[in-house]
């Protein structure tokens, strides 16, 4: 059982199983709801997530027509999406606690891609935050 939550630990859940890999989404509105370059995500059957914590403390935004987005209402981490007359939520796999044993297998969206939010490997790395300035 994989277990995920928010940032500030209110709401809580469980994964039995992920449906397939996870995905990198570059759409705008993924970048814009998670204020990043790129969203990742899960396919999880709706029998294989449960809510364990804080159901009361999620909030949902309907960020397209029948699209839901379920955030935590304390600390405005977005948990899962989904479509409700769909037999699966749309999981963001950053809330995993654990490691889902799957990795990423395609990148969505690209039309929508930032170029100047690309990964670039001759920039440096730290383990850490940024070096003082």
């Amino acid at each position: 059982m994989l277990k995920g939550g928010c940032h500030c630990g209110q709401v809580q859940y469980e994964v039995a199983a992920i449906d397939g890999g996870l995905w990198h989404c570059h759409c705008q509105t993924c970048r814009k709801t998670h204020a990043a370059q790129r969203n990742t995500a899960a396919r999880v059957s709706r029998e294989n997530f449960k809510l364990t914590a804080g159901a009361d403390k999620l909030t949902a935004y309907q960020s397209i027509p029948g699209k839901f987005r379920h955030f935590c209402s304390g600390c405005g981490a977005h948990i899962y999406a989904e479509y409700p007359d769909r037999p699966f939520v749309v999981l963001r796999a950053a809330t995993l606690d654990d490691d889902p044993g799957v990795g990423v297998t395609m990148n969505v969206w690209m039309s929508h891609e930032l170029p100047w939010l690309t990964d670039d490997a001759t920039v440096p790395r730290y383990q850490e935050g940024p070096p003082p300035a």
